[in-house]
């Protein structure tokens, strides 16, 4: 009886001493606050430049070369350029045509035929998104080049003026009659110029022997 009285003891007092440890361990353990646990502030995403298309040169004349230049696309992608010509020699509107000097009209060559359809040709852009091209028009006229990225859609534009050399004028009628004419005229005066000085003299010479 007494042995049985002293394991009841033991086991209420295990009991006793286990249930603070219990209770403590059913407690909710603090949560860290949301700003132990936040990241750190990310940088902004990358924004890329927008792209770019330009040409070396603004104007040429027909037989040379320029570079165009693409910025701005994406790596190693083909950027398609296409390329439209508007004539020059077209005149302005609102301006009458040449004239010559007499009042009749020059005619003006259709620079405009000079274009077929408008040219096509490819780039490839480097690891950076960028291209250089070498280009050699074959027509005169103010040129448009538009540059697209196949995969990124990205589209530039720029323009070239391309003339034609100034070539030597030549020599019509219109532009030797006046000078002729004028000719003409020196040459009478001075004929007429010369015959009165003759008469003078001969005047001279005969009325100085009369006397």
């Amino acid at each position: 009886m007494r042995l049985s009285r002293i394991i009841m003891a033991l086991t209420v007092g295990l009991a006793v001493v286990a249930m603070p440890t219990a209770a403590g361990a059913a407690q909710p353990q603090p949560q860290p606050s949301p700003s132990a646990t936040t990241d750190p502030p990310q940088p902004p995403p990358y924004a890329p430049q927008p792209p770019a298309l330009t040409v070396n040169r603004p104007t040429i004349f027909l037989g040379e070369t320029v570079i165009l230049t693409g910025t701005g696309f994406r790596p190693n992608e083909t950027v398609d350029h296409s390329v439209t010509v508007t004539p020059l020699a077209a005149p302005a509107a609102g301006k009458a045509p040449a004239r010559r000097s007499d009042g009749t009209t020059v005619a003006m060559a259709p620079v405009a035929y000079q274009a077929s359809a408008p040219l096509q040709f490819t780039a490839h852009t480097d690891a950076q998104g960028r291209f250089t091209k070498s280009y050699k028009p074959s027509v005169t006229g103010l040129l448009t080049f538009t540059a697209t990225g196949r995969e990124s859609g990205r589209t530039a534009t720029t323009e070239l003026r391309v003339l034609h050399r100034k070539q030597p004028l030549p020599v019509t009628g219109d532009s030797i009659g006046t000078p002729m004419k004028l000719g003409g005229g020196l040459v009478g005066a001075g004929a007429i110029m010369l015959l009165l000085t003759l008469a003078w003299r001969r005047r001279q010479r005969f009325g100085g022997a009369a006397h």
